[in-house]
This record gives structure tokens, C-alpha cells and sequence, in this order.
């Protein structure tokens, strides 16, 4: 499978997402991406780690990964952030991405 999105590449370690945080939203969803990050949001405010907590979480339930297997490489105060993925393939977190970005796009169609 072929991968479209600069904001996902294989690294020796796994797989590195791009991610633009949005904090302090209503829930907890991917809302858009561009070509350097995926954009989240995520209802926690950023405070004393809250919402990177809550964005390891978000991964870990969107891509059915473990916690323990995801880590946020750079960004740790920062709204753009890099998250290493372990112990997946690209293709695997590719798949499920197109899936959620084709349902973000259908949701905007549709308002």
C-alpha cells in the first residue's frame, strides 16, 4: 500500500504520526490533516500533561495500540508534536487513517 500522507513515515523504531493538537474541544477527534500533520482534538486543556495524555489515549484506541507501544518523540509543549508508534506497520496505521480522514471528509460534506 502506498502512503500519501507526509505527516506518517517509518522510522527504525516504528512508525512516526505528525500530529497539530487542538486542546480544550468539545471531544476527542481527527478534524483534518495537511501535508505536514494530522489535527486532533482533544478535550483536555494543556495542563501538566493532560491533554498529551489524552491524545497517547486517543491513538491508542483509534489504532487499537497498546499505551506502553506509543510516545510522544517531540513537541512534548508544543502543539505540533511527533508521536512514535512501535511494534505496528505503515500500512496497518495507513489503512485505518484513510478509513477515519474519508469519515472526517464525508462529516464536512454533509454540514
Amino acid at each position: 500500500m502506498n502512503n500519501n500522507y507526509s505527516f506518517l513515515y517509518e522510522i527504525p523504531d516504528g512508525i512516526v504520526l505528525c500530529v497539530k493538537l487542538v486542546p480544550n474541544s468539545s471531544h476527542s477527534k481527527i478534524i483534518d490533516f495537511s501535508s505536514e500533520y494530522l489535527r486532533i482534538k482533544i478535550s483536555s486543556p494543556p495542563i501538566e500533561g493532560k491533554a498529551n495524555s489524552e491524545l497517547i489515549s486517543f491513538i491508542s484506541k483509534t489504532f487499537q495500540i497498546n499505551k506502553s507501544k506509543i510516545q510522544i518523540i517531540s513537541g512534548e509543549k508544543s502543539k505540533l508534536k511527533k508521536i512514535l508508534i512501535k511494534d505496528t506497520n505503515l500500512e496497518y496505521i495507513t489503512q485505518i487513517l484513510m478509513f477515519m480522514i474519508d469519515s472526517v471528509n464525508k462529516d464536512k460534506k454533509g454540514k
